[in-house]
Parts: structure tokens; C-alpha cells; sequence
């Protein structure tokens, strides 16, 4: 099953007075890069939690958030005395010889309590059955972003099939203008030779006529342009976690493509391999995002 690159997830869990909440973000990434914007896991938990995330989640620039809520009341907060201290020393001198210096005390120590760092609250260690009940959220918020990005993956998959799909019906619409192409090269390289009044052998004319008609016939890009699409749709339906093999796939198409528009000589050709490269550039753009 196809699936994105892109996700989130999301768990709670409460573990005595605290209440914790867990988040997980992914978007697309060569690797799984895994950055923790927490420092409620334990040093010697971290190891554990990278290679729990990068084996059920492979790919990906991957971050994870853990907050806590502290519902036990006012003692979880402690008072910095040496913050307090040092606004209100600040104050002080701030305030002397003007009529802030009679200001009323309850209303000062009010302004002081809610300048930042003179609440904080204290770093307790996660005791082992703590941690367990934090670990088993974590898991849950991995397997929501897994979820999410089975959903992702599948609305992928349908874009990506319909844009292989489109480049693979304008085919049929170069091939209308093949015979008309060869028809109008030979007779552009007649009428020149008939403006220098030139006298070939008709023989060796027709020769080079031939060889030169060759070089630009476009049936092998074809054929190979209609492999490289079966084999996308073939990757999609049965890899695992086709994502770097599709990058691969489309590089090729876009070969054939090209050389399609450099045989083409011909402007309505050249309209419908336009077309053909906008569909491939929209399938480059989402295999990127393809775990």
C-alpha cells in the first residue's frame, strides 16, 4: 500500500498529576531525520524511541512534541527568589524619584509574579511506570501518524495513476501526426533542393532520404515510453515502499519524452510532448512526498 511521506498524529495519557500530550509531525525527507523538541524523554529512553519511530515510520523529516500539564495545583510551581529579587531590584531603581516609587506594594508584587522566570516549574524524573505509560503514548501517536499517512498515501496513488494515465493517451495523439510529419520533411527537403537547382542521382537521394527519415522516427521512444508507464503502475501496485524507485521510473520517462520533442518537427507534435512533461513534472513533485 502506497503511503505519504506527509503526516501527523497525535495521543494523551496522565500519569498521576501530570497530563501529557504527544505529538508527531512528518513531511518528506532522503532519510529518517528525527528530532525530538522535548526534554520530557529520558536521556538513556532517546535511543530506544529513534529506532522504535524509524522502524514504523522508514522515511522522513520527522518531529516530535511532548507537553505536560501539571493539574496537581499551585505547589507544582515553585517561586525563583533569585529572579523575584533581581526585577524587583530592577524596579526599584527604575521607579526611584518619580510617583511609580509609591506605587502600592500588592499591586507591584502582582506584576513581578508574572514576569517570566519568576514562576517555574521544577524537572521531576518519570519514574519507570511513568515512563512506560509516556512510551505507550508515543506508540499511539506513531501509529496515528502511520493512519494518516495510509490515508494520504492512497489519494497519492490516485493522482499519480490518472497523470501516468494522461501521458500515456496523448501517445495515440502524436501517432496522428507521424505520417503528416515524414510527408512534410520530404517535401521541405525537395523544395530546397529544387531552389539550389540541384540534380541528384534519385537514387541515392532516396537513400539518403531514408536515413535521414530514420534518424528521426520515433516508434523505440514509444514503445519504451508505454514500458516505463506499465512498469510505473506495476512499482505502485506492488512495492512496498516504492517511493525512491518511482523518483527512478519518472527520470526515465522524462528521457523518452525529451527525445520525443527533439525528433519532433512538427508544432502539433511538440504541443502534446508539452503535455506529456507538464503530467511528469506533477508526478516527479508527488513521488518526492511517496514513502
Amino acid at each position: 500500500m502506497l503511503k505519504s511521506m506527509t503526516g501527523y498524529g497525535k495521543a494523551q495519557c496522565q500519569t498521576g498529576p501530570d497530563k501529557y500530550r504527544v505529538e508527531i509531525r512528518s513531511v518528506n525527507g532522503k532519510n529518517a531525520d528525527i528530532t525530538f523538541k522535548t526534554s520530557l524523554i529520558p536521556r538513556d529512553r532517546e535511543v530506544e524511541v529513534r529506532k522504535y519511530i524509524a522502524e514504523k515510520l522508514g522515511r522522513g523529516n520527522i518531529d516530535l512534541f511532548i507537553t505536560v500539564e501539571r493539574t496537581e495545583g499551585p505547589a507544582t510551581r515553585q517561586i525563583s527568589r533569585p529572579a523575584l529579587l533581581a526585577y524587583y531590584d530592577q524596579l526599584q531603581a527604575a521607579v526611584k524619584g518619580t510617583m511609580l516609587e509609591y506605587c502600592d506594594p500588592d499591586v507591584m508584587l502582582s506584576s513581578l509574579m508574572r514576569l517570566p522566570d519568576v514562576l517555574e516549574t521544577p524537572d521531576t524524573e518519570l519514574s519507570a511506570e511513568a515512563w512506560e505509560i509516556l512510551y505507550a503514548a508515543i506508540r499511539q501517536a506513531v501509529a496515528d501518524l502511520d493512519d494518516f499517512r495510509r490515508r494520504e498515501g492512497e489519494s497519492l496513488r490516485r493522482d499519480v495513476l490518472s497523470q501516468v494515465d494522461k501521458i500515456e493517451s496523448y501517445i495515440p495523439e502524436v501517432e496522428r501526426y507521424e505520417r503528416e510529419r515524414i510527408t512534410a520533411i520530404r517535401e521541405r527537403i525537395e523544395t530546397r533542393l529544387r531552389e539550389i537547382a540541384a540534380q541528384p542521382d534519385v537514387n541515392r537521394l532516396e537513400q539518403e532520404m531514408i536515413f535521414y527519415l530514420e534518424k528521426l522516427d520515433i516508434n523505440e521512444e514509444k514503445v519504451r515510453l508505454r514500458q516505463h508507464c506499465r512498469y510505473f503502475r506495476e512499482t505502485v501496485e506492488e512495492e512496498p515502499l516504492p517511493g525512491r524507485k518511482l523518483g527512478f521510473i519518472a527520470q526515465e520517462m522524462g528521457r523518452e519524452i525529451n527525445t520525443l520533442g527533439s525528433k519532433a518537427n512538427h508544432a502539433e507534435i511538440q504541443k502534446w510532448v508539452v503535455k506529456m512533461k507538464d503530467e511528469l513534472e506533477k508526478i516527479k513533485e508527488q513521488s518526492l512526498n511517496i514513502l
